[in-house]
């Protein structure tokens, strides 16, 4: 059905939110910022800055770098959710679309060492306009030389269904990044398990 299998990152391949949530909490405590994690988890999916944008912080390039600096060391060890891998192992034509920066990329994805299993890789640093905008998406498909109808995007955030729409790709929800089914009415599958993507290959 599809010949191109397009995943977010964060949440999806890796589990990596919480890593990302204690982060910018503790980040914003040092300014006097106390947050708990449920008010940020709306971070989930979008660029660090649109992140500090949206908190109205100050001084963002001073608390994008120091929130980077306390997510390093964790994400040098990220952990991958059980069974992705082997199920990307039997996919056809792949890629990611991710709003990590090209940095953060090096400072995460890059050092597991499965990054050559992906045709294509799409980071926040590749276009002015990010999730929930089409653009990275596009760029992915445009790479992938891929048209939307031939794609299924798969993810666990509100704004990665919304890309995708935007874009006119099919979306998959990755419940075990999402753990909930709410505000994703329009999504085209709900996958409980990796697993559960296989199940698109004998369509």
């Amino acid at each position: 059905m599809y010949t191109a299998f397009i995943f977010d990152l964060d949440g999806t391949i890796i589990d990596s939110e919480m890593i990302g949530l204690t982060a910018l909490q503790a980040t914003l405590k040092e300014q006097g910022i106390d947050k708990d994690l449920d008010s940020l988890r709306f971070s989930l999916g979008i660029p660090g800055l649109k992140t500090l944008e949206i908190l109205n912080i100050a001084d963002i390039p001073t608390t994008l770098e120091s929130w980077m600096e306390r997510e390093k060391p964790l994400l040098k060890n990220v952990p991958l959710f059980e069974g992705i891998i082997e199920v990307i192992d039997q996919l056809p034509k792949m890629g990611i679309v991710t709003s990590k920066t090209a940095e953060e990329m090096d400072n995460s994805f890059y050092l597991l060492n499965i990054h050559q299993k992906f045709e294509v890789i799409v980071c926040a640093s590749d276009t002015k306009r990010h999730k929930p905008y089409p653009d990275p998406l596009n760029l992915g498909l445009s790479l992938l030389h891929c048209e939307p109808n031939q794609a299924i995007y798969i993810g666990d955030s509100i704004y990665d269904m919304r890309c995708a729409h935007a874009a006119g790709v099919d979306f998959g929800l990755a419940l075990w990044g999402a753990r909930l089914t709410d505000g994703f009415d329009e999504a085209q599958y709900i996958f409980e398990t990796p697993g559960d993507i296989l199940k698109l290959m004998n369509d």
